[in-house]
C-alpha cells in the first residue's frame, strides 16, 4: 500500500479528509442521486485522487465540475459506499474507529504493543504520521516519535466527575486546582525563540503577544509547559467566556485588542525543561517543577488535600471567585498526552434549563429519515413568545430520536428545506456549560455544548425557562 493510500485509509476511518473540506456542502453532496454499482470497484487511490481534484477546483464552473466529478466516484461506489462518502465529506461519519481502535490495528498489523503506537500518537500529535511510519517501516518507525520542542503535543484531558467528593475518593490525596474557563495554549520555548499553541496544535504566537513575553521571562532555556489564557477584570475576577474567546480567534488589530482585552496566561504542567522531559514524570514532580520557575501570578490557586471537608470549601471559593469550578489531580499520574484519562477530573455545576422546541432539522448520514437538530427557545414573558437561543442534536439515543419525530411531525406547521418548524408545546430538559454572546441569535446569547436530557411531557411550554433566566447564566448571576 503506498504513503498516500495509507494517509487516505486512515484520514477517512477516523472521519478526516487529508485536506480538509473540499467545498461540498449538504445539498451538493444528497442532490447527487445516482443508481449505486452493484459491486465493489472503487480503490482507495481513486477515491483519494478525486477529492483531491474536487479539493482544488475553483473559479467559474467550478461547482459543476466538483458535482461531476463526484457524481462519477457515486456511480462507482456501492450503496455503502455511498452512505460511508456522504457521511465522511459532511463530517458526519460515526462508525466507531476512534483513535484507540485505530492504534490496536496499526499494532496488530506490525506486531507490536498497541500502547507503543499510542504514545507515538501521543508524541506526534498525528495518527496519520504514524501510520504511515508504522505501516512502512514497521515498529521500528515509531522510533521516530519523541518529545521535540515546536513539534506540539495533544492537551491532556479531563474526565467529569459529580462531585468533589467523588473526585477526592479516586485520588486521595489529590492536587485541587481552580479550573479557569479561558483557552488552552501550550508553550514551547528554546533560547529568544517562542511559539505558542492552541489545544488544536495551531500556532497562535502572533496573535498573543502577552503570552509569548510571559514564556521568554522564564528562567530556562528551553521548556514546554501548558496552560490557560483568560481575560480578567479589574479586579482580578474571569470575564465571560466569550471575551477571552472573542480576543483569543482575532488576527487583526491584535495590538489595540490587546489593550481592550489583555489576556493572563496561568501555566498549570511542565513536560520539558533544559533538556530533561518530564512527560513520564508524575504529577507532583511536574508541579514542583513547573513552580520552580513560572511566578505565582502565573501559576491557577491550588492546594494538595486528603480532607474532604477542605477540597469542598476550597470548591465553594472557586466558584464564589467567578471560576466554572475546580480540577481534582492525581499526584502520581504521568501526562497523558491527547488521553481524557482518569488522573484528572474536573468538578463543575451542572447548569440546564427548560426550553421549548421551535423548529427541527432532518437528520443526516446514519439520523437519516429522522428530525434531529432541535431549534431551541426561551420563554418571553412580555411578548408571550419564545426567543431562540440555540441548537443542539447531542444526548439523543436512537429511541428518543424515532419519538421526537412523530411527536414533531404531529406538531408541523411548515417546512423551509431541511426545516420543519413546529407548533412551540414541547419542552426538553437541556444541560449547558454555560451561555455566551451571540449575534446569531434574536436574544444576543447561545448556549455552550446544549445536550438534551430528555423530553419534559410533564411540564408545558408556560412553564420553560424565560430569556431572563438566560440573561442571568450569561451574567453569571444564575443559582
Amino acid at each position: 500500500m503506498s504513503e498516500a493510500e495509507i494517509r487516505a485509509g486512515v484520514s477517512y476511518l477516523s472521519g478526516e479528509l487529508p485536506g480538509g473540506r473540499i467545498g461540498l456542502g449538504h445539498a451538493a453532496v444528497y442532490g447527487i442521486d445516482v443508481d449505486p454499482a452493484p459491486s465493489p470497484e472503487l480503490t482507495l487511490a481513486a477515491v483519494d485522487a478525486a477529492l483531491t481534484a474536487i479539493g482544488a477546483m475553483s473559479g467559474p464552473g467550478s461547482q459543476r465540475q466538483r458535482r461531476d466529478t463526484l457524481s462519477d466516484v457515486m456511480r462507482r461506489a456501492t450503496q455503502d459506499e455511498q452512505d460511508f462518502l456522504r457521511a465522511l465529506l459532511l463530517r458526519e461519519l460515526r462508525q466507531g474507529a476512534l483513535e484507540n481502535s485505530m492504534a490496536e490495528a496499526i499494532a496488530e498489523v506490525i506486531g507490536a504493543d498497541a500502547g507503543s503506537v499510542l504514545r507515538a500518537v501521543m508524541l506526534s500529535g498525528n495518527l496519520v504520521d504514524v501510520a504511515v511510519s508504522a505501516l512502512t517501516e514497521g515498529a521500528e518507525g515509531l522510533s521516530r516519535f519523541h518529545l521535540t520542542l515546536f513539534r506540539p503535543v495533544r492537551p491532556m484531558l479531563a474526565r467529569t466527575a459529580g462531585s468533589v467528593t467523588e473526585a477526592l475518593d479516586r485520588h486521595r490525596p489529590a492536587a485541587i486546582e481552580v479550573k479557569l474557563d479561558g483557552a488552552r495554549v501550550q508553550v514551547h520555548k528554546d533560547g529568544r525563540r517562542i511559539a505558542v499553541y492552541t489545544r488544536n496544535l495551531r500556532d497562535v504566537t502572533a496573535y498573543l503577544p502577552e503570552v509569548a513575553e510571559a514564556a521568554r521571562e522564564l528562567t530556562p532555556a528551553s521548556l514546554i509547559v501548558h496552560g490557560e489564557v483568560i481575560a480578567l477584570t479589574p479586579d482580578g475576577r474571569p470575564e465571560p467566556f466569550q471575551v477571552t474567546m472573542t480576543r483569543f480567534g482575532r488576527k487583526l488589530d491584535v495590538a489595540a485588542m490587546r489593550e481592550s482585552v489583555p489576556l493572563t496566561p496561568f501555566f498549570f504542567d511542565c513536560l520539558h525543561v533544559d533538556g530533561t522531559d518530564l512527560i513520564d514524570a508524575t504529577g507532583a514532580e511536574r508541579w514542583e517543577t513547573l513552580r520552580g520557575i513560572v511566578a505565582s501570578e502565573n501559576l491557577p490557586r491550588r492546594i494538595v488535600t486528603a480532607d474532604t471537608g477542605v477540597a469542598r470549601t476550597f470548591y465553594d471559593d472557586a466558584l464564589a471567585s467567578g471560576h466554572e469550578g475546580v480540577m481534582v489531580k492525581s499526584l502520581d499520574a504521568p501526562y497523558q498526552a491527547g488521553r481524557r484519562g482518569s488522573g484528572w477530573l474536573k468538578v463543575k455545576p451542572a447548569h440546564t434549563l427548560d426550553l421549548v422546541v421551535l423548529a427541527v432539522e432532518w437528520g443526516s448520514g446514519r439520523r437519516r429519515g429522522w428530525l434531529s437538530n432541535l431549534h431551541l427557545g426561551a420563554r418571553d414573558p412580555e411578548s408571550g413568545g419564545f426567543v431562540m437561543v440555540g441548537k443542539t442534536f447531542k444526548g439523543l439515543t436512537d429511541e428518543m430520536l424515532a419519538w421526537q419525530t412523530n411527536r414533531f411531525l404531529a406538531l408541523e406547521t411548515r417546512r423551509d428545506g431541511n426545516v420543519v418548524y413546529v407548533r412551540p408545546e414541547q419542552v426538553v430538559e437541556v444541560a449547558l456549560d454555560g451561555v455566551q454572546a451571540s449575534s446569531r441569535y434574536p436574544g444576543g446569547m447561545s448556549l455552550r455544548f446544549a445536550r438534551v436530557k430528555g423530553h419534559r411531557d410533564d411540564k408545558g411550554p408556560d412553564e420553560a425557562d424565560t430569556i431572563e433566566m438566560v440573561k442571568k447564566m450569561f451574567e453569571g448571576r444564575a443559582p
